[in-house]
């Protein structure tokens, strides 16, 4: 991703993203703050202490990307790259009490060890919503494989009882593609949406 943002101009960081109404510049402050949540989740469950994943909760989140959304492309890639190295790091330091604790979501809480996938489902994902040539047929065969059948789970536990099987049009899909309709990201003509994230 840092790789695909060398180039980025700051035309770029101001142009359109493939998420209705954010520009680039939205999508990498997101990013940038996310890893931000992620050592502030784990920096209380060191303290033996859940918290909300972003100070101020969805309005607060909201409140820091937009804040940030306009600067210049290297303002945004820095603060990106300095956000991803943080993080790391925390992931090294944190202790095995940290990893044991909770954190608290929009969704409601869950374990620290989930930390790891749910970055790198961040990153994939918005990779691709960039625009800037990184598309769901790059996302690695692994994640695609965990991804899927995590977002296949939540959608059918979504279904009337007994509808737990994806709608024959997304099937004939290729894998990659499946995820890119599960998470909103791809229409598929005569199928509504798969919902999950509405």
């Amino acid at each position: 991703m840092l790789d695909t943002l060398t180039r980025l101009s700051d035309s770029q960081a101001r142009s359109s993203s493939l998420l209705p109404g954010w520009t680039i510049g939205h999508v990498v402050t997101h990013l940038a703050r996310n890893a931000d949540s992620h050592v502030r989740l784990l920096s209380a469950a060191e303290r033996g202490e859940v918290t909300d994943q972003y100070e101020g909760g969805a309005a607060g989140r909201a409140a820091a990307i937009e804040a940030g959304a306009g600067r210049a492309a290297a303002a945004l890639v820095a603060d990106l790259r300095d956000s991803i190295a943080a993080l790391e790091d925390k992931w090294h330091t944190a202790s095995e009490v940290a990893w044991q604790g909770r954190g608290r979501g929009v969704t409601g809480e869950y374990s620290m060890t989930t930390l790891p996938f749910r970055r790198w489902g961040e990153v994939e994902i918005h990779h691709r919503d960039l625009g800037l040539g990184y598309t769901s047929n790059d996302w690695p065969d692994d994640f695609v494989r965990i991804e899927l059948a995590r977002l296949k789970a939540e959608w059918a536990s979504r279904q009337p009882m007994g509808m737990t099987e994806l709608p024959a049009s997304v099937l004939a899909l290729g894998p990659a593609e499946r995820v890119a309709w599960l998470t909103g990201r791809l229409d598929v003509e005569g199928t509504p949406p798969a919902g999950i994230f509405a």
